[in-house]
């Protein structure tokens, strides 16, 4: 009989659930397309009393997750507890240590550490495994690394968050404002009690960082991306972005420039062109741009007890047959280590509102800012007359520097007729 694959499972909430379950229900048709029968031998979480909706009978419970490094009956460990540090890193450097294979849907950890967890498992000659960080069920990864590995990546970008695309898309569609749709994503389960990491940007930076150092072939670098969150995304403005012919969408965005990697997470302008534009709801979506293949959309349910279990249980598959590769596509010590692209050198289009007082002058008080910043004009928009209150006036510029539209918002900001901070949204081509 063909050697089973004995798994050590650390991280039964959501996804580890998943994964038992998934291993469970496709048992036979795993194990043809594995080529040997694939178990979760040993389990490891905070609470073994918690009602998970699985058995966990005939399993090996442990109360330290190291345990499952060390472990001779384990042959693999998935590490699903999450966070850059603490138990979720312990685990995965003890897991390499022992020699053994480690799967992991721990996208802050890689994004941290990745560079010196790949030369940890090069050193230990150890697979270590990353799909379901990236995009739940889309197999972005194994698209950048492995399908496009003889293409030179130009770019890639993508909706990265699920929480945000939610709250944007509900947005848009049914006209509510920011806040009453992140109460109701709470209560729906699509928002964390504490939505910061999802809703300020820092998981999909960590997602980007990921997918830029695969791409470009470069040592992760989470430091050098620009992250921006969507708290400051009004019902005005998806109004404005309707009228103008865009939806907006919180992107991740890398690509090679004349000065390093520029890596961004930000809100933006997406022309209704764009397949980005249409991707709604808890969906994520990366589009890649390579030099032989031209562009790749791939597109799915960014997160979720079924997706992340299956692209879990797809790199268990690939370790079961013995397939390995680089961690990031390469060996580490060919990996290159170019600087970021500064945002303030980031040239591009941009929509600014402004709140102002309606009285004659402003406009040309407005103007003369930007013409002192080299900023010119595509389009301008303004709706309402209103003396006793602010009233709002949209500007497109054509393209500039970053560097220029911010000393500009300086000098907006100060103006007697402006009475809000300005807001900046970058327009992104189709």
């Amino acid at each position: 009989m063909t050697k089973i694959l004995k798994i050590g499972l650390a991280g039964l909430g959501t996804v580890g659930a998943g994964v038992v379950r998934l291993l469970r229900d496709n048992a036979e048709l795993i194990r043809a397309r594995a080529g040997r029968p694939i178990e979760i031998v040993a389990v490891s979480a905070r609470d073994r009393s918690r009602a998970r909706g699985i058995s966990l009978s005939g399993l090996k419970w442990c109360s330290d997750p190291l345990e499952l490094a060390a472990d001779p009956a384990v042959d693999v460990v998935v590490e699903l507890i999450g966070g850059a540090n603490g138990p979720a890193r312990a685990l995965v450097e003890a897991a390499l240590d022992a020699g053994k294979p480690v799967v992991t849907a721990n996208k802050a950890l890689l994004a941290e550490h990745g560079a010196a967890l790949a030369s940890h498992a090069e050193v230990q000659h150890a697979s270590l495994r990353f799909e379901a960080a990236v995009a739940g069920g889309i197999p972005v990864i194994k698209a950048l690394r492995e399908g496009l590995a003889a293409n030179r990546i130009i770019s890639v970008a993508g909706i990265l968050n699920g929480t945000c695309n939610y709250i944007l898309s509900r947005m848009q569609s049914e006209k509510l404002d920011f806040a009453s749709v992140l109460t109701d994503a709470q209560q729906h389960g699509y928002a964390e009690s504490d939505p910061s990491l999802d809703i300020d940007g820092i998981d999909a930076a960590h997602k980007l960082a990921l997918l830029a150092a695969i791409a470009f072939g470069q040592v992760v670098d989470f430091a050098g991306v620009h992250v921006e969150g969507i708290r400051r995304i009004s019902q005005l403005d998806i109004g404005f972005a309707d009228a103008l012919g865009y939806r907006i969408k919180l992107l991740g965005i890398a690509r090679e420039t004349k000065i390093g990697i520029e890596t961004r997470v930000h809100p933006a302008m997406v022309p209704l062109k764009s397949p980005l534009a249409h991707v709604n709801g808890v969906f994520n979506a990366v589009v890649a741009e390579a030099d032989h293949c031209g562009s790749l959309f791939l597109q799915g349910r960014g997160a979720g007890a079924g997706p992340t279990a299956s692209a879990v249980v797809a790199d268990l598959i690939d370790v079961a047959q013995g397939r390995d590769v680089p961690v990031f596509g390469a060996p580490i010590a060919s990996l290159g280590a170019r600087p970021s692209a500064t945002m303030d050198k980031h040239r591009g289009s941009y929509y600014l509102r402004l709140m102002v007082v309606d009285q004659p002058g402003v406009i040309a008080d407005v103007a003369a800012v930007l013409r002192d910043h080299d900023i010119s004009l595509e389009s301008m928009l303004q709706q309402g007359r209103s003396p006793s209150e602010a009233v709002p006036v949209v500007l497109v510029t054509h393209d500039t520097q970053e560097a220029f539209m911010r000393a500009a918002l300086v000098e907006l900001a100060m103006l007697d007729s402006v009475v809000e901070p300005p807001t900046l949204i970058r327009i992104e081509p189709s």
